[in-house]
């Protein structure tokens, strides 16, 4: 088991019998008869990966003494939006592979893809009406239409190097950290708990959720995907500008500046012959230093950890807290 692996059970040992339970909920909701949809989730199955949100969930409603027996379920639910997400975010990042396994739009494509998602998304809330609550179905249907949001604001800067870091924060976390913070209000506050604690536990999940994503930006634009373990230089080749690039796009000269552009936008003919045959991730590495935007999108992930496992003094002390306080530097030591 790995470092980060192990680092993960031990953040999980709280919640073990609720993961175990909403697990099998999981099974049970995305059992099909269709011969062609279970070879597909059955594909999925290979990249759910650590279960964060859905760890999120539970882990919050036991630090705020808030859990119930339905909160498997409610994890369940946010895990099958995180796994539409994820399905859906590959088509749009043109990725083609997550936890080492071709993505489903690589296996088959984009079109099964998206309605492979919009299967997830159904199964999801039309789970969340059995419910014995209507919360859950109202934050995360609020929380999907956030996230659509996001990415199609996110769409609309494609090569926009003057972006500012609010505009970008605001996407960023419009787009992920929304639904680290609706797993964390549902666990605070479902079905009717304390409204004060499931709004300190969305901030919470709101700026884990950011950190996580600027993360994520720098391992695209620096990291080796044999590490991360997913394609990594989609944002470049599909236009987004994020925080490291924008931070060392701010503190270039004009020639720098030239040269990046150039290694967004170059027809790919030229692109690649100007980088002898390279990636336009690889060719943007090789016109200007992206360390210190990485060092400084970095900084900001560590301030939002911080700021975040600040507004957990107030809990009570308990494994479950103590696994958020952990959280952070899960968080932070994701791999390159």
């Amino acid at each position: 088991m790995s470092a980060p692996d192990a680092s993960l059970a031990l953040l999980q040992g709280p919640i073990a019998g609720g993961l175990e339970r909403m697990r099998e909920v999981l099974t049970d909701q995305l059992h099909e008869s269709s011969p062609a949809v279970r070879d597909m989730i059955d594909h999925i199955a290979r990249f759910r990966g650590k279960q964060l949100r859905a760890s999120l969930t539970l882990l919050a409603g036991e630090a705020t003494g808030n859990a119930t027996d339905e909160h498997p379920s409610v994890a369940c639910i946010v895990e099958m939006i995180h796994l539409a997400t994820l399905v859906h975010d590959d088509v749009l990042d043109g990725a083609t592979v997550r936890r080492r396994v071709a993505c489903v739009n690589e296996r088959w494509d984009n079109q099964v893809a998206v309605l492979l998602g919009d299967f997830l998304y159904a199964r999801a809330f039309a789970l969340s009406t059995d419910l014995s609550s209507r919360l859950c179905s109202r934050v995360l249907s609020e929380a999907t239409r956030r996230i659509c949001v996001g990415e199609i604001e996110q769409s609309t800067r494609r090569y926009d190097f003057e972006m500012s870091q609010a505009d970008y924060e605001s996407i960023a976390g419009a787009k992920t950290a929304t639904l680290y913070a609706a797993a964390c209000e549902l666990g605070a506050c479902y079905p009717s708990g304390n409204e004060e604690s499931g709004a300190r536990m969305r901030a919470f999940g709101y700026e884990i959720g950011l950190a996580f994503q600027i993360i994520d930006d720098c391992l695209d634009v620096v990291g080796d995907s044999e590490l991360v373990g997913k394609s990594v230089g989609n944002d470049v080749e599909d236009g987004k500008v994020t925080l490291p690039v924008l931070w060392t796009y701010a503190q270039a000269g004009d020639g720098v500046r030239a040269r990046i552009r150039d290694a967004y936008t170059l027809p790919e003919d030229s692109a690649l012959e100007e980088g002898r045959g390279v990636s336009r991730a690889m060719l943007l590495r090789s016109v200007c230093d992206l360390e210190p935007g990485v060092e400084y999108a970095m900084a900001r992930a560590r301030e939002l950890t911080r700021s975040a496992l600040d507004r957990l003094a107030e809990l009570a002390p308990s494994p479950a807290r103590d696994a958020l306080e952990a959280l952070g530097a899960f968080v932070l030591e994701l791999r390159w």
